[in-house]
């Protein structure tokens, strides 16, 4: 199974963390691990700048990774064939799904179809044909790397 401490690690080091209330770079409410502040959560009402605890960010970043890394595994379209994926592939998607959400990660259908083929080229191939690569920066490039390494 996958080393969920490792994924972890990888996306926070992507994502950041900040233990306080921030603004994105689409001006959302966010704290800790990229979590976009909700209506209904206690946080959405405190202003930009408030300190936020290693407990709280902690909390929200455990319900954040686990709801992307099953959202991953059911975008690539089953739990066997995710599974027979090298492991560096599936923290790719995870990463991805992170970033992306899992609505826009199933927009990408040929880099999928390509995972699904094991083609590693046409995989990293067409991360690169996207807006998204070019939007992330250094992430993208490393995860491209790490699909291009598994050839």
């Amino acid at each position: 199974n996958m080393n969920i401490e490792q994924c972890k690690a990888e996306i926070k080091r992507h994502e950041g963390e900040v233990l306080a209330i921030y603004e994105n770079s689409l001006g959302y409410k966010t704290l800790g691990v990229g979590h976009l502040c909700q209506p209904h959560e206690v946080e959405y009402n405190w202003d930009i700048g408030t300190p936020v605890s290693q407990e709280t960010v902690d909390k929200y970043y455990t319900i954040d990774f686990d709801k992307h890394y099953a959202e991953a595994i059911h975008v690539f379209g089953s739990q066997e064939a995710f599974y027979n994926l090298p492991e560096p592939i599936q923290h790719v998607l995870v990463n991805m799904c992170f970033n992306l959400g899992g609505t826009r990660l199933s927009k990408f259908r040929k880099m999928l179809t390509a995972c699904w083929e094991h083609n590693w080229d046409e995989m990293a191939r067409q991360m690169q044909d996207s807006r998204w690569f070019y939007q992330v920066g250094r992430r993208s490039v490393e995860l491209q790397n790490i699909v291009l390494e598994q050839r």
